[in-house]
């Protein structure tokens, strides 16, 4: 699977399960560390939990498993490292606090709606 269609099937995860404020920063050309950053927010602690255990299943239908999953015992800030494709999914006071599209602000900003327009 290609690093653009692990991005797009987890954005369309997380818009389906009502994941908030979702960006997409395609950090290839900033960053070794990965292609596409996908940053997304939970309403509440356990939407944080379960928006992140959903995508993480969904790309492993797609037989896609992360190298690295962090915070999952405080459930502010999970991170999946799936190598080419980075997944950050926050409760909104931690990713107001971090701002990593500020941090990031030399990336390419893509559009949530025209992946999703896709899809129509």
């Amino acid at each position: 699977m290609t690093s653009l269609e692990k991005m797009k099937l987890a954005v369309r995860f997380l818009d389906s399960k009502k994941a908030k404020d979702i960006s997409i920063l395609k950090v290839t050309g900033v960053t070794l560390l990965a292609d596409y950053f996908i940053l997304c927010s939970g309403t509440s602690s356990t939407q944080v939990r379960a928006l992140a255990d959903g995508v993480e299943e969904a790309l492993e239908k797609a037989g896609e498993k992360p190298f690295v999953k962090e915070g999952r015992q405080g459930q502010n800030w999970i991170l999946m490292d799936y190598s080419d494709v980075i997944i950050h999914v926050f409760n909104q006071e931690t990713r107001e606090f971090y701002d990593l599209e500020k941090l990031w602000s030399d990336a390419e900003e893509i559009p949530v709606e025209d992946i999703l327009e896709e899809d129509k």
